[in-house]
């Protein structure tokens, strides 16, 4: 279905402020059906003098008479007459018309839409009368509101320039009404709206009070009257009970004649809120705490390689160590961020800095480089996905550059498509010879990588010897030598 905007172009040569105007409207209207139980369509006039109908809203509480969506289609001749007679003079047109696949006789109002003095648009209420029902108070109270409502399109002071907020999470006509006239006296309550009363404790007739001394906030119907525009608030009324409120102001010829206040009863959702909130605060303090206690592990690590003699036994604590710091750098940033991702590159840099303190050295100047951006990943894959890259960058040190020799670059490359992650790490150091397996690895950092990959993190690595494409992709002189490891995770199932 075409978008309201693109038709009004299509059919009309109204100008940007005019059809802001209209879409303004249409955000709004869902509001208006509700308070006349009727279905609404907009029609605009065509160069060809038909009128086309460009958006249509059914109510939320009443039925339907219209089971197609007419929106693309155009008003037939019994409709037509009175559209033409409310756009050309400006008033509300009230008429019986004919619908193709409705047998009963329709009603409709046609209300001229203006914008800025010039009218713009025709817009509709159409419905089905049934003979001998009398309308209830409810009925009449909400029949009254939607006059208001009419004559403020016919004038042009409805739809608001400024929403006030966001309507489309404003409370609606069904969560509950008040309506209150200049004087912010209550005029009617409707039975939601009598509900939320009682459970802030008021329980005395509203009828014919102000708010105020109802014990009822009044600040929403207070400023909707000093600014002429519709307020959305949410407060604490009563012990412990959370209301959402939209006030609509009534303005006729700049002055306001009452308001129509909606409200909505949000304790339980806020409650659940607050309950998020603090699950989301204990599980950072978790990760803070477990990082903490990391970092005294690996101290205490530290200290015991200190008492060592052997080398081998110095070395395997240091790169438990490593491993350690790996970890507990992940569990700091989990323990910064909200949510159930981290951003990865708030990992992969500080792991390069680590990378950067203990495996280089005079004897081999190693420069660690980061191209792309990893993206937010889940944080289930982040400890897993961080030991890999730290065993990535250990091996390709180890293997690439050993003591003694010129050194070189180590690069890590991240992409995140939202369904995997692929992360690169490229070394133009010694490589690897050209029938390596990583398969047939017996060293115990790339058995760890191997495992994590396959296992934890479900995804594919491939290591082999540097190609040109290689070496281009990731800003490499042409080198001859050097080793590619190329991981693809997925992200998306996770």
């Amino acid at each position: 279905m075409a978008k309201l905007t693109e038709l009004i172009r299509e059919h009309t040569h109204l100008e940007r402020d005019q059809i802001a105007h209209l879409s303004r409207l249409v955000s709004e209207w869902g509001m208006l059906a509700d308070f006349c139980f009727s279905d609404l369509l907009l029609y605009v006039p065509t160069d060809g003098g038909r009128w086309a109908v460009v958006a249509q809203v059914r109510p939320a509480t009443g039925q339907t008479i219209y089971q197609t969506d007419w929106v693309g289609s155009f008003a037939n001749e019994s409709e037509s007459p009175a559209i033409e007679r409310a756009y050309r003079s400006g008033e509300v047109i009230e008429a019986d018309v004919t619908v193709e696949g409705i047998a009963d006789e329709t009603r409709l109002i046609a209300i001229p839409v203006v914008h800025e003095g010039s009218r713009v648009a025709v817009l509709t209420r159409e419905w089905i009368e049934k003979a001998g029902r009398r309308p209830g108070e409810l009925e009449r109270a909400y029949g009254v509101v939607f006059q208001n409502f009419v004559q403020m399109i016919a004038a042009g002071s409805f739809p608001f320039p400024e929403l006030g907020g966001d309507s489309s999470s404003a409370p609606r006509v069904g969560d509950g009404v008040m309506w209150v006239n200049r004087d912010a006296a209550v005029q009617y309550v409707s039975p939601n709206a009598n509900s939320a009363l009682h459970r802030v404790g008021i329980q005395a007739s509203a009828i014919g009070m102000r708010l105020a001394e109802l014990g009822f906030h009044d600040g929403p119907v207070r400023q909707a009257f000093e600014r002429h525009v519709p307020v959305i608030e949410e407060f604490e009324q009563g012990a412990g009970v959370t209301l959402l409120c939209r006030c609509v102001p009534f303005v006729q010829d700049g002055v306001v004649t009452g308001a129509v206040l909606l409200m909505r009863d949000v304790t339980e959702l806020r409650k659940r809120d607050r309950l998020l909130l603090s699950k989301d605060a204990t599980i950072r303090e978790i990760h803070h705490r477990v990082k903490n206690n990391l970092q005294t592990i690996s101290s205490l690590l530290r200290l015991q390689a200190r008492r060592l003699t052997h080398p081998e036994a110095i070395a395997a604590v240091s790169d438990s160590v490593r491993r350690i710091r790996t970890i507990a750098l992940v569990h700091e940033a989990l323990s910064r961020e909200p949510g159930d991702d981290v951003t990865f590159l708030e990992i992969v840099r500080p792991l390069l800095r680590l990378a950067e303190e203990g495996l280089q050295s005079v004897d081999r100047p190693v420069r660690f480089t980061l191209l792309g951006d990893g993206g937010r990943i889940p944080a289930a894959i982040a400890t897993p996905l961080s030991v890999v890259l730290t065993e990535l960058l250990q091996n390709a040190v180890d293997h690439g550059f050993p003591e003694g020799s010129a050194g070189g670059t180590v690069i890590v490359q991240l992409s995140n498509t939202d369904d995997e992650l692929r992360l690169c790490v490229v070394d133009d150091g010694r490589g690897v010879a050209a029938g390596f397996r990583l398969e047939d690895a017996t060293g115990l950092g790339l058995s760890i990588v191997r495992t994590l990959v396959t296992t934890e993190l479900d995804g594919s690595i491939v290591m082999r010897p540097l190609t040109a494409e290689d070496a281009t992709r990731a800003g490499l002189a042409t080198s001859s030598r050097g080793t590619t490891v190329e991981l693809v995770v997925p992200i998306s199932s996770v």
